[in-house]
């Protein structure tokens, strides 16, 4: 007669295989986060005089060199934008405070309210001709650069290892520090790479994709996050 009891080998083997789909799922959900904020950033930095709506280090060297009397650098579109960001943070946090770790309704709710007001930034750019040279865009601005802080804040709730989805110069120091010269075996293809490339690939697509008109960058990001929300309210755990 054949036991029916595996042996610990193959019950290791079952659960790691099991575990592993997961993990692979929330990364990519995050990957795809980080590839809107790269869609973001190059119509803030190319539509938006120059104002960085999810890289915050971005914004504060070039309000520093503005204040320090650079030419033709702008401040008040960073300054804003900085502001905004911190606000969009702490707001996130304040409502993610007494939750447990991990998807819950209440990062489906920050998601959702994010899509809300990135498609109120696309109305509004189908309503006034050419935001970025007029005054409401410093407040088109603002408003990405909110919900992209509040991005972040879940994010770092979420806890997926590696994945900011905000901003990459952590996670390029930890791709040739420790993937490629670490003490285990050198790896260059692995999940920091790919947050790099995300970046890279957002805001590649943003550029190109802004030459049609400002909404159609927008509207990519709108449908990302929109499916990130779907996709991680449903199958998260």
């Amino acid at each position: 007669m054949t036991s029916a009891v595996a042996s610990p080998g193959t019950k290791t083997a079952s659960t790691l295989q099991e575990n592993a789909s997961p993990e692979k799922f929330q990364l990519m959900l995050m990957m795809a986060l980080t590839l809107v904020t790269g869609v973001v950033d190059a119509v803030g930095y190319l539509a938006l005089d120059r104002v960085f709506t999810g890289n915050m280090t971005g914004n504060v060297v070039i309000l520093a060199m503005a204040l320090a009397g650079a030419a033709y650098l702008p401040a008040l579109g960073p300054l804003v934008a900085l502001g905004a960001f911190l606000l969009g943070s702490a707001v996130a946090g304040f409502t993610l405070q007494s939750s447990p770790k991990g998807w819950n309704r209440r990062v489906t709710l920050l998601l959702t309210a994010g899509c809300i007001a990135l498609t109120g930034t696309a109305a509004v750019s189908l309503i006034v001709e050419d935001v970025g040279r007029q005054s409401i865009g410093v407040i088109v601005a603002a408003v990405i650069a909110m919900h992209m802080g509040s991005q972040a804040l879940i994010a770092r709730h979420l806890g997926v290892r590696d994945m900011t989805t905000v901003v990459i110069t952590s996670t390029m120091t930890s791709l040739a520090g420790e993937s490629l010269v670490g003490k285990q075996r050198p790896r260059l293809f692995n999940r920091r790479l790919g947050a790099v490339l995300a970046m890279f690939a957002g805001a590649a697509i943003g550029a190109i994709l802004l030459q049609t008109h400002f909404s159609v960058p927008i509207g990519l990001g709108i449908a990302i996050t929109a499916a990130v929300t779907v996709l991680g309210s449903r199958r998260w755990h």
